[in-house]
């Protein structure tokens, strides 16, 4: 089922026209609220989040994501020297593939370049500049919203048809869970994740202040620019060992080892707010950014001027450069097979 307009439905969540595509299609903006007063906006443009709205102590709501207030921002942000991705969901691969290549099935593939000379985030058109389709839409408790894409075969030159369903739901827990689902028509490679920037003080603040815990022992050895090596750095005594809870850095790209846990791989906390933020992932790795993507010439949300520590992201995923590095978890998704990833961003008020 398509979905194209929708009026209202139940819980106050609602769509309405987030604007014009420049082949005159309408985007449109779906809200999804929970008892507790939590708000999550998603577009189809990108399958993107837009807003999302936390309750805190104060009574106050906290909008703890950055991006813009038209489509036409969104759209112009891509054509800066350093794509931001606010919000998006980034496929075919997320993260950066060496010289954008790579072998399946012993034929090698070669994709578009589109950082320092490697692959990055699915290359120039990626699935965060794609018009997505709204197939399902539930509402009473846990509302759920679910947006599906059919990149054809040789799309960003990745081969097989994809189709990919993205469920975002949120629970009366203050969560908002991510499901990815795929499957493709020929043998190709998948690393999907979600790009929001968070920020516990809110989009207009600054994510220096905020305390970060992350449950790695080790995370990629990287090259000058940010290729995997095959390696491991061990965290023991490293500035980035975030297992004791420190503040968060200035500048950080880096791809952390995640062991498999129910427990949260990641904790972000604002002292500001009282508010904490819980990530779970089955995915190996959560790559942490921060920097370099937000100059004071962007204006986000409500005319704010972001920064380069204006918000940190917490991409679930697999290792960059998997498909080039055998020891790396498995990156190729088999003609038969489902992919299928979970994520999960939990927020509570901590006193």
């Amino acid at each position: 089922m398509e979905i194209k307009h929708i009026s209202h439905f139940q819980n106050g969540s609602a769509s309405k026209s987030f604007g014009l595509m420049p082949d005159k299609e309408e985007i449109l903006s779906f809200e999804l609220s929970n008892k507790n007063g939590m708000k999550v906006q998603v577009i189809n443009y990108g399958a993107t989040v837009t807003l999302l709205q936390i309750p805190v102590s104060n009574g106050k709501l906290v909008d703890v994501v950055l991006g813009f207030d038209t489509l036409e921002s969104y759209l112009a942000s891509y054509n800066l020297p350093g794509a931001p991705y606010f919000g998006t969901t980034v496929g075919r691969y997320a993260g950066r593939i060496s010289k954008g290549s790579f072998k399946l099935n012993d034929k090698t593939y070669q994709l578009n370049i589109n950082n320092n000379g490697n692959a990055l985030h699915g290359g120039n058109v990626g699935f965060g500049q794609k018009v997505w389709n709204v197939t399902n839409i539930t509402s009473g408790d846990n509302p759920s919203i679910t947006l599906s894409l059919l990149s054809e075969d040789l799309d960003e030159n990745f081969p097989g048809e994809l189709h990919v369903d993205l469920t975002y739901t949120l629970t009366e827990d203050n969560e908002l869970k991510l499901e990815y689902k795929a499957t493709t028509t020929q043998d190709t490679v998948i690393n999907l994740t979600h790009h929001s920037y968070f920020n516990l003080d809110g989009h207009d603040g600054n994510v220096l202040d905020q305390t970060m815990f992350i449950d790695a022992e080790k995370m990629l050895e990287t090259d000058s620019v940010n290729i995997p090596s095959g390696n491991f750095t061990a965290l023991a005594n490293h500035d980035f060992d975030f297992r004791t809870t420190k503040k968060c850095p200035a500048i950080i790209d880096n791809s952390f080892v995640i062991e498999a846990t129910n427990n949260a791989v990641a904790k972000l906390y604002s002292a500001k707010n009282n508010l904490q933020m819980s990530v779970y992932t089955d995915q190996p790795s959560v790559h942490i950014y921060v920097g370099g993507k937000c100059s004071d010439t962007l204006k986000g949300k409500e005319n704010i001027n972001y920064h380069t520590t204006s918000g940190i992201c917490f991409e679930t995923q697999n290792f960059p450069d998997a498909p080039n590095q055998e020891h790396f978890p498995n990156s190729v998704l088999r003609k038969g097979d489902e992919y299928h990833q979970t994520t999960v961003y939990k927020f509570e008020n901590i006193n």
